[in-house]
């Protein structure tokens, strides 16, 4: 008896966390092969000297979304462009979250990527006067800063400053 030939419903979504620079280079790879992928792509200005050049760079550097049967994930290796390929457990959320996405980048407005911070995440300071401090961010829905900690006294100093100034630690 021979096992049935994969179909597209066998297909799994995967994150493929790809070597550095290499997410147009796979996602070209991916175009090759069939499979059904995304990168979302956003464009972007860099200034030298007086002329102004426009290109676009990958949205989450590092990363292309790819569906792919699980028998065939061997061929997404085969151009040493990919460092690993995760399993995407929820696949109905993450497709919701994805058609968000896209629905974003297609708006054309300007947007940033920033890593979500919940009250209590550890932080450090990344830039300015206090730069090299720890602290816990205090509440993210209502930035008003972080809180750094007195331990001794059981005290804690909130600091007003934007959360594009820190940077999480591990």
């Amino acid at each position: 008896m021979t096992a049935a030939p994969a179909t597209a419903a066998d297909a799994r979504w995967f994150v493929c966390h790809t070597k550095p620079r290499c997410e147009k280079k796979f996602s070209a790879l991916l175009k090759a092969e069939g499979f059904e992928h995304y990168l979302p792509l956003v464009t972007s200005m860099k200034r030298y000297g007086k002329s102004t050049k426009r290109f676009t760079k990958p949205l989450f550097p590092g990363y292309v979304f790819a569906r792919i049967v699980l028998g065939d994930k061997p061929r997404i290796y085969q151009q040493d462009l990919l460092a690993r390929a995760i399993l995407i457990e929820h696949e109905t959320l993450f497709l919701h979250q994805l058609e968000d996405v896209r629905t974003i980048v297609a708006s054309g407005l300007e947007l940033t990527v920033r890593p979500l911070m919940k009250r209590g995440t550890r932080v450090r300071v990344s830039s300015g006067p206090l730069w090299g401090l720890e602290g816990v961010v205090d509440d993210p829905a209502n930035p008003q800063g972080i809180i750094l900690s007195v331990d001794v006294l059981q005290q804690g100093l909130l600091v007003k400053m934007s959360l594009e100034s820190l940077e999480i630690l591990p």
